[in-house]
C-alpha cells in the first residue's frame, strides 16, 4: 500500500467523521460528539490492518454503516456509536469488557447482542440463516438497537457486493429478501425495506432488475412533466386553504413494480401506477391533524375523481406498524390513475424513520404497537417444539401481510392480517379461546371456522371446554400464531395417544408370544409401511391397527427378515435396466454441476419448467432432485435456508424431447376468431394440440390450449404468432 494511499484514506476519514455529525437525525449534545468521537477512533484503530474484498480499508464498512443508523434510520449517539464498533469484538483483538470500560455498559450489550448473531452456532439440518434470525430475534427484547443496526450492516453489505462472487451475491440477496426485507417492513423502516427489495432482485434477477430500471430512466422525464401537470391543478386551492405543504413525486420501487407485473400479469408498460404523489403538510398533533389531512383529500378529490375502492384510511386505524397516511388513488389528467398520498410531517417521519420517529414523538424507547409486537414475537420465540425454518416460514407470514380491522362484540378494535380466518381471530384474542373454539359468530351470523374477515366484520367466538383442534384446523387458519398453535396442540395428543398405543401393542403382542423390543418395532414400522415408531404406536392407540392385521404380522414374521435381506442385496432385474435406461433417454438434455453430471430428476409442480427455461436443480430429502425455474415462487426461500442443497442446472440439447405446455388466451370476441386461433396452432408442424377449451361472456373471449412442444423457441414462437390474430389481448403461460 502506497504512502500516497495511506495519505487519501485518512483524509477521507477525517471528511467521513464530519459527515457523521453533521447528518445525524439527533441533536447531538457534546457529551454524545465525545461518544461518537471515541468509537470513531477505536473503530479506526481496531481495524486498521483489515481490507475488504474490494481493496477498501474495512473500517469504512462500520463507518457506513453508522451513517445510516444516524441518518436515514435516525437513532442516537449510543446506537451510533454501537454502529461503529460493531465488528471490532468479533474481528479485532479488542474484548467485550474492553468496550464496557470505554464505553458503558448499554454499547457493549448492543455490540455482544450483534457479535453473538455473527457467531451463532447451528444444526446441520436446518438452515443456518433460518437459526441465526430466530436467535437473532431473541436479542429483541433486550434491545431492539441490536436488530436495528444489523438491518443497516445487511444494507451496507447488500450495496458493496459487486466484488463478491455470483453464488454469494445469490446467497446473500436471497437472503435479504426471506428476512431482511420484512423485517424492516415490520419495525417501520419503509426506506430501507424498499431498498434491501431492490438490490435483492438485483442479484437474484439482474435481468429483470436492469430492464425496468431502464424503462423508469427512459421514462422519467415524461413522468416529471405529468406530475408537473397534475400538481399545478391541486397547488392554487392548497394556497387558498393557507397550508404549509410540500409535494413529491416519486416512482415505485423496482420491486414493487415487478411485483405488480407478475400478480396482475401485466407488462411494465400496463402497470398503472408506477409513481405517487405525496403531499407532506404541516400541522399541530391531535385532533387539527388529522382535519387537514382530510380537508386535503376534500381538495384532490374535487379536481380528480377518486377510485372508490382505492382509499386507504391509516389516520383512523395506524397500521399495526404504526405508518399513518391517507393513500387515494385518482383519475389524473390523460386518463391515468395517479396514487396520491397525503402526511403530516410527523406521520413522514414514522413513515420513513419508522421506530426512531416514534420515539422523538413519544420520548419513550417503545411504542404501544411496537410494545405489543413484542410481546406476541416472544410467544412465538418460547415455542420449542418449531424448527427453525417452520418458524421463520409462519413468523414471515404476519411481517408483510396487509391489515385488515374487525371488532369483538363488545366492540374492541383488532388488527389482523389480510386473508386472516374467524379461526385466526379466536387465537389472536387467546391461546386457550383458541384452543376451545367451537363456533364462530361473525356480523351475528354462524359462520364456518374458515370464514374469511374482512374490515368491519364484528366476530364472536363461541367456546366449548370439550372442542379441541383438529387437522383440518390447519386449512382453516393461516396466521402464524394459530398455525403454530394448532401444531402444537395435534403433535401433543398424537404422543398421548401414541403413548397409550405402546401399551396396547405390548399386550396384544404378549397375547401372541411376542414382545416389543426394537427389532419387533423395526419389523412393524416395515410391515405397515409406516415412516417412524410413534406413527407405528398412534396407529395401535388410534385403533387403525386392528386385531386382525396384527394377527396377519405374526403369521408372516418368520419369513420378514429373509424377505428383507433378499430384497437388499438382490440386483435389479432386466425390467429396472429398461427403466433406467429409459430415464437416461428421456432426461439426457439436463445436466447438472460444474462437470455437467447427467442425473436423474423430476420436474418441480410449482413452476412446471420446460427446455430452455433457466431452472436450477434442489436436493430433496425424499424425492431425489427436482428442478425448478430461478423465477418460481420458492425459489428465493429454498436458495435462502438450502443453498448447500442448490445444483446449478442448465440445458445443453432440447430437440429430442417433447414437453407439454398451457397457454391461457384471452381478447374480445369475434366471428371465425377460434378458427384462426387453432388455425395457427395446427400449422406448425413442430407442435401437436392435445386440449382446446374456448368460452365466450357478453362480449369477452377466453380460452385454453395444451400443447406439446420440443422447447422454449417453438412455444414463444407459437405465442408471438397468436398474439397477431386480431382480437387477441393477452396469451400467457400457464
Amino acid at each position: 500500500m502506497t504512502e500516497d494511499v495511506l495519505e487519501e484514506e485518512k483524509k477521507e476519514l477525517k471528511k467521513q467523521y464530519k459527515e457523521l455529525l453533521k447528518i445525524s437525525y439527533r441533536t447531538l449534545s457534546a457529551a454524545d460528539k465525545k461518544l461518537i468521537r471515541s468509537a470513531f477512533d477505536v473503530a479506526v484503530d481496531a481495524h486498521k490492518d483489515q481490507r475488504r474484498k474490494s481493496g477498501e480499508a474495512y473500517v469504512f464498512h462500520p463507518i457506513a454503516v453508522a451513517k445510516i443508523v444516524a441518518s436515514e434510520i435516525g437513532l442516537d449517539a449510543t446506537s451510533i456509536a454501537a454502529a461503529l464498533l460493531h465488528d471490532v469484538v468479533e474481528d479485532t483483538s479488542y474484548t467485550l469488557a474492553d468496550l464496557e470500560q470505554l464505553f458503558g455498559e448499554t454499547v457493549a450489550r448492543i455490540v455482544d447482542g450483534l457479535t453473538k448473531i455473527s457467531k451463532m452456532p447451528y444444526d446441520g439440518d436446518v438452515s443456518l440463516q433460518a437459526e441465526n434470525f430466530r436467535k437473532m430475534l431473541l436479542t429483541l427484547n433486550e434491545d431492539i438497537r441490536v436488530i436495528i443496526i444489523k438491518i443497516a450492516d445487511r444494507l451496507h453489505n447488500m450495496q458493496t457486493m459487486d466484488s463478491m462472487p455470483e453464488y454469494k451475491q445469490v446467497k446473500i440477496a436471497s437472503e435479504t429478501l426471506y428476512i431482511y426485507a420484512p423485517l424492516a417492513h415490520r419495525i417501520g423502516l419503509y426506506n430501507i425495506k424498499t431498498q434491501l427489495e431492490d438490490l435483492g432482485l438485483k442479484y437474484t434477477a439482474p435481468e429483470v432488475y436492469d430492464d425496468i430500471l431502464s424503462k423508469i430512466t427512459d421514462s422519467k422525464e415524461e413522468q416529471d412533466a405529468y406530475i408537473e401537470d397534475f400538481t399545478k391543478v391541486i397547488k392554487d386551492s392548497l394556497d387558498a386553504e393557507k397550508l404549509t405543504y410540500e409535494i413529491k413525486g416519486r416512482p415505485k420501487s423496482i420491486f414493487s413494480i415487478r411485483r405488480k407485473m407478475l400478480a396482475q400479469n401485466v407488462t411494465f408498460d400496463e402497470v398503472y401506477d408506477k409513481f405517487a404523489v405525496r403531499i407532506i403538510y404541516s400541522s399541530d398533533t391531535g385532533e387539527a391533524e388529522k382535519f387537514v389531512a382530510w380537508k386535503i383529500y376534500s381538495i384532490v378529490t374535487d379536481h380528480f375523481r377518486p377510485n372508490p375502492t382505492r382509499l386507504r384510511d391509516w389516520i383512523s386505524s395506524p397500521k399495526s406498524t404504526g405508518y399513518e397516511a391517507l393513500h387515494i388513488t385518482v383519475m389524473g389528467p390523460k386518463g391515468k390513475w395517479v396514487e396520491v398520498q397525503i402526511r403530516s410531517e410527523r406521520m413522514n417521519e414514522i413513515a420513513e424513520k419508522g421506530f426512531a420517529a416514534h420515539y422523538k414523538y413519544k420520548n419513550k424507547e417503545k411504542d404501544d404497537g411496537l410494545e405489543d409486537w413484542l410481546n406476541k414475537l416472544q410467544e412465538t420465540l418460547e415455542n420449542s417444539e418449531i424448527s427453525a425454518i417452520d418458524f421463520v416460514e409462519e413468523f414471515k407470514l404476519n411481517l408483510y401481510a396487509k391489515e385488515i380491522f374487525v371488532f369483538s362484540p363488545k366492540g374492541d378494535l383488532y388488527s389482523l392480517p389480510k386473508g386472516a380466518t374467524a379461526l385466526d381471530f379466536a387465537f389472536h384474542i387467546h391461546t386457550e379461546v383458541g384452543l376451545h373454539t367451537r363456533g364462530t359468530k361473525v356480523n351475528g351470523k354462524l359462520t364456518p371456522l374458515s370464514q374469511e374477515l374482512k374490515s368491519g366484520d364484528q366476530v364472536e367466538i363461541i367456546t366449548s371446554e370439550k372442542a379441541k383442534p383438529s387437522n383440518n384446523w390447519l386449512d382453516y387458519a393461516t396466521t402464524g400464531k394459530a398455525r403454530s398453535k394448532i401444531k402444537s396442540s395435534l403433535k401433543e395428543e398424537q404422543k398421548q395417544i401414541a403413548s397409550e398405543g405402546k401399551e396396547i401393542l405390548a399386550r396384544k403382542l404378549k397375547s401372541l408370544k411376542i414382545t416389543l423390543d426394537e427389532r419387533t418395532v423395526n419389523q412393524m414400522v416395515n410391515h405397515f409401511k409406516v415412516k417412524t415408531s410413534l406413527d407405528l404406536f398412534y396407529r395401535a392407540g388410534a385403533g387403525i391397527i386392528d386385531n386382525q392385521q396384527l394377527k396377519d404380522f405374526a403369521a408372516s414374521r418368520s419369513n420378514m427378515l429373509v424377505s428383507f435381506f433378499k430384497n437388499k442385496i438382490r440386483k435389479p432385474d432386466k425390467s429396472q435396466d429398461v427403466n433406467k435406461e429409459e430415464i437416461t433417454i428421456k432426461y439426457d438434455q439436463l445436466v447438472f454441476g460444474k462437470d455437467e453430471q447427467h442425473l436423474d430428476y423430476v420436474m418441480a409442480n410449482c413452476c412446471n419448467p420446460i427446455p430452455g427455461d433457466d431452472v436450477f436443480g434442489f436436493v430433496t430429502v425424499n424425492e431425489g432432485i427436482k428442478v425448478h425455474k430461478l423465477n418460481c415462487p420458492n425459489a428465493i426461500q429454498l436458495q435462502s435456508n438450502y443453498s448447500y442443497r442448490i445444483m446449478p442446472a442448465k440445458w445443453i440439447d432440447s430437440t429430442q424431447q417433447e414437453f407439454k405446455a398451457q397457454l391461457k388466451i384471452s381478447g374480445i370476441d369475434a366471428v371465425g376468431l377460434v378458427n384462426e386461433v387453432t388455425k395457427v396452432v395446427s400449422n406448425n408442424l413442430h407442435i401437436d394440440m392435445k386440449k382446446v377449451y374456448f368460452d365466450s361472456d357478453d362480449g369477452i373471449f377466453n380460452g385454453e390450449i395444451v400443447v406439446v412442444v420440443k422447447n422454449k423457441a417453438i412455444l414463444d414462437n407459437l405465442v408471438q404468432n397468436l398474439k397477431k390474430i386480431n382480437g387477441i389481448d393477452k396469451v400467457t403461460r400457464g
